[in-house]
Order: C-alpha cells, then sequence, then structure tokens
C-alpha cells in the first residue's frame, strides 16, 4: 500500500475503516476495481481526480466530496480548479445543491494545508468580491 493511501485510510470515516479491517477480501477486491477503473483510459491523475469529484457532486455525497476535494488535491488541482468543478454542476443540479457542494468542499480547504487562499476566478481575470 502506497504512502499516500495509507494517509487517505486514516481520513476515512470509522465505518469504512470498520468494513476494511472486518472484511479485508472485499476491500481488497474493492480497491482492485478501483485501480482497474483508473488504469482504463487515457485521463490523467488531475483529470480523473476531478472527474470523480464532480460525479460526488452530482450525487449529493458529502463524505464522498470531502474524500474526492483531498484527493484532487493531491493530484495537483488547485482550489480555484475544485471550486471550477463545483460552479460547473450549477446549471445541471441547481443553486441549493451547488451550493451545498461549495460548503463541503470549503470544508476541506479551509483545513491547514487545504490552500483554501486562492481566488477564485473567470477566463477575464479574478472575480471581485464585494
Amino acid at each position: 500500500m502506497t504512502k499516500i493511501r495509507r494517509l487517505r485510510l486514516r481520513k476515512l470515516p470509522s465505518a469504512f475503516e470498520n468494513f476494511r479491517k472486518t472484511y479485508p477480501e472485499m476491500f481488497r477486491a474493492y480497491e482492485q476495481l478501483g485501480k482497474a477503473c483508473q488504469d482504463q483510459g487515457p485521463l490523467d491523475t488531475k483529470t480523473r481526480a476531478l472527474t470523480k469529484l464532480a460525479i460526488s457532486i452530482g450525487a449529493r455525497l458529502e463524505g464522498a466530496t470531502h474524500s474526492h476535494t483531498r484527493r484532487a488535491l493531491e493530484a495537483g488541482a488547485t482550489p480555484n480548479e475544485i471550486r471550477h468543478v463545483i460552479f460547473l454542476a450549477l446549471t445541471t443540479i441547481g443553486f441549493p445543491s451547488m451550493m451545498a457542494a461549495l460548503t463541503w468542499v470549503d470544508e476541506v480547504l479551509n483545513k491547514p494545508g487545504g490552500n483554501a487562499r486562492a481566488v477564485a476566478t473567470t477566463s477575464k481575470g479574478p472575480i471581485k468580491r464585494k
């Protein structure tokens, strides 16, 4: 198991950690399936991480959104790129769901090391906040 994978395991919810310990064979099979899915196509690590984040947001899965925000950061995504994924969801999942996702992501970004200080930008430059 890689060092990053071990670090992620420490951040898993206790129910998932208990599942891993109680059913190690199923957990290993799940991990192998995940790796097979990751290796199946041409997307780079950061793009895959942002895609998984988008899926979590669309499914309104708070815990998965937290997890995939951390993974996107580990893969080199910036806070602006992560927030862009959320903003892209607005017209698909609606304003209340987008705001919930923004709150969940900010919970991760505002933790030490989350690098929340990045400024939201558009193609025309930084978004001016009043």
